[in-house]
């Protein structure tokens, strides 16, 4: 088992790489120069108490996504969250590489608008191999806003100076949704494909034992089946469809459980333990949701 090694201050990050110490206990911005990329990070994980955005520049070598290689050379961004695992694997990969990372701990946006809505920001959850590819505008664009960060703490503090920090924060949230957004516009052939696939794993499931063994099929499960994380499962399905990936395996279910109550003699408990639930009043309840009636009065309907 790798050891987990915990770094919980934005002032142990700079301890760690050898940078002076941080003139803002709750955050700062870092050069990804020699002594990040050259780092001995062993075999090891590594877990941190704080928010990550990193763009990395000039990496040598592709990332494959499902069929397709992405050249990084013009850069990429990643998002890490507090208690997330890290694990550098294959560093060789990422040498000559540059850029920045922006650290901010929690404790720095709680008690601001921007606290109570981080998490709607789903790409913290993403996998690296989902990393955010950026233009050479979009990576200037950000870089300024990183930049205002730094200058912001690096003079006097004063009243205006978190409310400062926080705002550039968020733009660049914001900035990276919307390139996000564009990276699902412009994958839309690939993205297709994806949902091709994810209607199998629905398939697929449902025609096996697995419900029996492991319940209602979730997008959990799917999305490691297709080896991509839930979040990013869940935007790329929404942003090609506009409906979740919750609600397209809930539609799925309930199509599968209407041709079952009209051609079997099966009771509706039987019909809700073989489609996965745990109990019958959850699947009656998700029924009554979807159609406007309960099983057995769809099945006296028909």
């Amino acid at each position: 088992m790798k050891q987990i090694v915990r770094i919980k201050s934005i002032s142990e990050v700079h301890n760690f790489y050898g940078f002076e110490k941080p003139k803002h206990p709750l955050v700062s911005v870092l050069p990804i120069d020699d002594r990040m990329v050259n780092f001995d990070y062993g075999n090891t994980n590594y877990a941190f108490d704080f928010y990550q955005i990193s763009l990395k520049m000039g990496i040598s070598g592709s990332m494959v996504y499902g069929r397709n290689s992405y050249d990084f050379q013009e850069g990429t961004m990643t998002f890490i969250k507090p208690n997330q695992i890290v694990n550098v694997e294959n560093p060789e990969t990422i040498k000559g590489s540059e850029g920045w990372t922006l650290l901010f701990h929690p404790d720095l946006i709680r008690q601001s608008e921007l606290g109570k809505t981080i998490e709607n920001y789903g790409f913290f959850s993403y996998d690296v191999h989902e990393a955010l590819h950026l233009s050479d505008d979009e990576k200037k664009s950000l870089t300024e806003l990183a930049h205002k960060i730094e200058k912001e703490y690096a003079q006097n503090i004063d009243k205006h100076s978190q409310n400062l920090i926080i705002a550039n924060i968020e733009i660049i949230l914001k900035y990276c949704k919307r390139y996000y957004d564009r990276q699902f516009y412009t994958r839309t052939n690939l993205n297709k494909d994806w949902i091709s696939k994810f209607e199998k794993v629905m398939s697929r499931y449902y025609q096996s034992d697995a419900p029996s063994r492991h319940g209602v099929l979730s997008v959990k499960y799917c999305a490691d089946t297709l080896n991509m994380s839930p979040n990013y499962l869940g935007d790329l399905i929404k942003n090609e469809t506009g409906r979740s990936a919750k609600d397209h395996i809930h539609d799925f279910i309930i199509e599968r459980a209407k041709t079952i109550i009209i051609g079997s003699n099966e009771t509706i408990s039987e019909i809700a333990y073989d489609l996965g639930f745990e109990y019958p009043q959850g699947f009656n309840k998700l029924f009554k949701a979807k159609t406007g009636m309960s099983p057995s009065k769809y099945r006296n309907a028909n």
